[in-house]
């Protein structure tokens, strides 16, 4: 079996790869803003599953099992996308700092343009009070890097230190609910059980 992974997520990949999972990652062409915006009154974890699946479902294969997966974070009822521009990630940052982010990952696996599988976690990230001089250090020296992550942190880097608590799956973090993810493709036999 080869998975193909609707996504150019570095992170993703990497739980992939290092979980022994044989894929090939091929990017959904999904408008993901204009999707949020039909959904403009939907829960967070509706959105997260909705984009997930129209990822998956962006790659048509009638082979392969398309894994397609999202995260959105939510903090004080506001769903938040990535940074566009430093100055983006530092308004993000000033607003997250001493509230709970709560950030949905959701994950779908389609087989001949199917949904055959789709689940969602919620992770609870207690977000410490960052002083201006944290926030300011902090994107000297991961920006640009952040700019492509959705709550403007690497876990594994540096984005550690935002956080006073975590609640959840170090994986949904990462941004993709792997245990739930291979537990569905053993279940659906592509992995071996």
């Amino acid at each position: 079996m080869t998975l193909i992974l609707a996504s150019k997520s570095a992170s993703r990949q990497a739980m992939l790869r290092q979980a022994g999972v044989s894929f090939t990652a091929l990017p959904a062409d999904v408008d993901e803003r204009a999707l949020e915006a039909d959904m403009a009154g939907a829960a967070p974890a509706d959105v997260a599953l909705a984009l997930a699946r129209a990822k998956a479902l962006a790659i048509e294969n009638d082979v392969n099992p398309v894994l397609g997966s999202d995260s959105l974070v939510e903090v004080d009822g506001r769903r938040f996308d990535k940074p566009g521009s430093r100055d983006e990630a530092e308004a993000h940052l000033r607003f997250f700092s001493g509230k709970e982010m709560r950030l949905h990952s959701a994950a779908a696996l389609a087989r001949g343009g199917q949904i055959v599988w789709e689940h969602g976690e919620i992770a609870r990230l207690q977000v410490r009070q960052l002083s201006e001089g944290f926030i300011e250090s902090y994107l000297d020296a991961e920006w640009p890097a952040v700019s492509g992550c959705v709550g403007v942190f690497r876990i594994e880097a540096r984005g550690v230190h935002l956080f006073e608590s975590i609640e959840g799956s170090h994986f949904t973090v990462l941004g993709m609910p792997l245990l739930s993810v291979l537990a569905a493709l053993r279940d659906l036999g592509e992995l071996v059980s």
